[in-house]
């Protein structure tokens, strides 16, 4: 089993967290004035589907490769249904992949679209 670790911490002289992967950071919020956001960075819903479309559009890429194949330009474009404030879908349309097998079989390997197609359970615990 593999791992993916990531960590947020709030930024101090906010309520924004930054949040650390890999050597990388990204910074969450809220909107300007909503809960005390600042609209300092990306939502939990607009990193979900950011997740999504770049786990797929770097499968994508992996399939390609593995079948040395040339991509060429894509574009992957994800719209999350929210419901009362809960995400309950996804669509997500891809552009500029002419094999539908290319397509599956990205979908089939995708560390996270794969995740939520199957409905990876989530646990949440004190620290």
């Amino acid at each position: 089993m593999t791992a993916i670790y990531a960590t947020y911490r709030t930024l101090p002289g906010t309520e924004a967290a930054e949040g650390s992967a890999g050597g990388r950071t990204v910074v969450v919020d809220r909107p300007d004035g909503v809960a005390g956001g600042q609209g300092l960075g990306f939502n939990g819903g607009e990193l979900l589907a950011l997740a999504l479309g770049g786990c797929l559009a770097n499968d994508l890429r992996y399939v390609a490769h593995d079948e040395q194949r040339d991509l060429g330009e894509i574009t992957v474009e994800v719209a999350l249904e929210v419901v009362d404030g809960r995400v309950t879908g996804a669509d997500i349309a891809v552009s500029g992949v002419d094999d539908p097998g290319l397509l599956e079989r990205a979908v089939a390997g995708s560390t996270i679209v794969s995740a939520l197609v199957e409905g990876a359970p989530v646990r949440v615990r004190p620290g």
